[in-house]
């Protein structure tokens, strides 16, 4: 699925939100040991740095050499490229080994993912007891009711480009298989929800539509989702180019140990 973000790479550090504080620690509350976390899909490195706060040691990887371009250095974390052709043998070894992992994040890119295949790998290096998974993703923004409804109806016209696993972020993740034991950060069918606020301009507002999966679909069937006319109606709604608004990202975490 790299192909899906490497078009809009140099934006997605930008428009893409970073993770609250509160929810490193909330993890790292429930992990027994903190030496070593691997982040998966990690794009241009936003729930790395939150991690690397925590952990002593942070793998962060991505199967996207674009988005690797334009992520955030921090001492302790290592960005490492693994190509789709790289072997779970080989993957394992890269991140530290059988039984290794204090703990794995996954922050809005699971639902692309072969889960059978990488739930396999998370077996395997998570640390026995103690390792922990979490996974999250956010479905939208609210603003206010009139801004809301308009956006809602942007978000119509792009419903026949969505790839089908975006259904597993329309429900929140309640339909995302998670074979894991819960820690109280929801389990599956049953996903903590989490509000995000972030103050923005349209024009952030804007690059966050652009960063969107579904916009590089549609492109590449000749549709502009984001036409000229389709712009100015989310701006007006909006209240203005220059206006700041506060938008609040709706997200949602599923969070796990290995069963016993």
């Amino acid at each position: 699925m790299a192909g899906l973000f490497e078009k809009q790479a140099d934006i997605y550090l930008d428009a893409r939100p970073t993770y609250p504080t509160e929810w490193y620690k909330m993890l790292t509350e429930r992990t027994l040991h903190h030496s070593l976390a691997w982040d998966v899909g990690t794009g241009s490195g936003q729930a790395a740095i939150g991690v690397a706060d925590q952990y002593e040691q942070v793998i962060a990887t991505d199967i996207s050499e674009a988005q690797l371009k334009h992520a955030m250095p921090h001492p302790r974390v290592r960005y490492v490229h693994t190509p789709q052709s790289m072997s779970d043998d080989d993957l394992v070894t890269l991140i530290g080994g059988e039984g290794s992992v204090d703990l794995i994040t996954v922050a809005t890119a699971v639902h692309w993912f072969d889960l059978p295949q990488f739930y396999s790998i998370v077996n395997r290096l998570l640390k026995k007891p103690g390792g922990l998974i979490a996974v999250w993703s956010y479905k939208h923004v609210e603003v206010d009711p009139k801004f809301d409804a308009v956006q809602r109806s942007w978000f119509a016209t792009c419903k026949p480009y969505r790839h089908s696993k975006i259904q597993y972020v329309s429900d929140d993740y309640k339909s995302l298989p998670f074979p894991f034991e819960s820690v109280g950060l929801g389990c599956e069918g049953n996903p903590v929800l989490l509000d995000m606020p972030k103050e923005v301009s349209f024009e952030g507002y804007l690059k966050l539509l652009k960063s969107f999966s579904v916009v590089t679909s549609a492109k590449e069937k000749g549709v502009d989702l984001l036409s000229e006319g389709a712009v100015k109606e989310l701006e007006d709604a909006w209240g203005g180019a220059g206006v700041v608004r506060t938008i609040v990202y709706k997200a949602f975490m599923l969070a796990g140990k290995l069963k016993a």
